[in-house]
C-alpha cells in the first residue's frame, strides 16, 4: 500500500475500485449473512448511529419486512461479483424513502456513488427521501452527488442528529 501525500488517499488494490464492475441484482437469502456482518461493523454503527439488530431479529426484519414488502425495491450491490452491500426503497406513510449499507471495504472507493446512480435508474419515484446521520458526511455527500438536497419540514422532523434530504422535491415543503 502507498499513500499519495497530496491527497492522503490510499492507493492499493483493495481500495482502488475505479475500474470495478458495479452491478445491482435482487437480494438473495444468502446475502443476508453478509448484510448482518456489515451492519455489525463497529465503525459502521458509529457512523450511521444505527443500533444493529441481533441475528434472529435482523433475519426476521429482512425476510418479513424488507423482502416481504411488495412495494419495496431491494437490491444487492455487487462489485466484481462480490456482495458489497444493499440499497433499498420503501414507503413510510406518503413518502418514499431510500437507504443503503455497504461493507467497509467499499467505503471511499466510488462504489456507493456508482451503485446509487444505478439504483436511481430503477427507482423512479419522486420525491425520494433519505435521512442519514448528519455527521456521516460521506453518506450525505454520496446522496448529494446523486442529486439529493436538504429538505426542512417542521411538520415532519427527523430524529436529532439526522438530516432529511430529498431528490426531485425541492429544498422545502413548499417546493415538493
Amino acid at each position: 500500500m502507498t499513500t499519495d501525500k497530496r491527497t492522503d488517499k490510499r492507493t492499493d488494490e483493495a481500495t482502488d475500485r475505479t475500474n470495478s464492475d458495479v452491478r445491482l441484482r435482487p437480494v438473495l437469502d444468502d446475502d443476508l449473512e453478509l448484510f448482518l456482518a456489515y451492519e455489525h461493523d463497529p465503525e459502521a454503527v458509529r457512523r450511521s448511529r444505527f443500533t444493529p439488530r441481533p441475528r434472529e431479529a435482523f433475519l426476521k426484519h429482512w425476510r418479513e419486512r424488507v423482502l416481504g414488502d411488495p412495494t419495496g425495491r431491494v437490491r444487492t450491490v455487487l462489485v466484481d461479483g462480490a456482495v458489497a452491500g444493499n440499497i433499498v426503497a420503501w414507503w413510510e406513510g406518503e413518502r418514499r424513502f431510500t437507504g443503503y449499507w455497504l461493507g467497509r471495504a467499499y467505503w471511499g472507493t466510488g462504489v456507493g456513488s456508482r451503485a446509487f446512480a444505478l439504483f436511481l435508474q430503477e427507482e423512479t419515484a419522486r420525491p425520494l427521501y433519505a435521512d442519514p446521520f448528519a455527521e456521516n458526511t460521506a453518506s450525505v455527500r454520496l446522496l448529494e452527488k446523486n442529486g439529493f438536497v436538504p429538505y426542512d419540514d417542521p411538520e415532519h422532523p427527523v430524529d436529532e442528529g439526522f438530516v432529511l434530504l430529498v431528490l426531485g422535491g425541492g429544498g422545502s415543503p413548499d417546493a415538493a
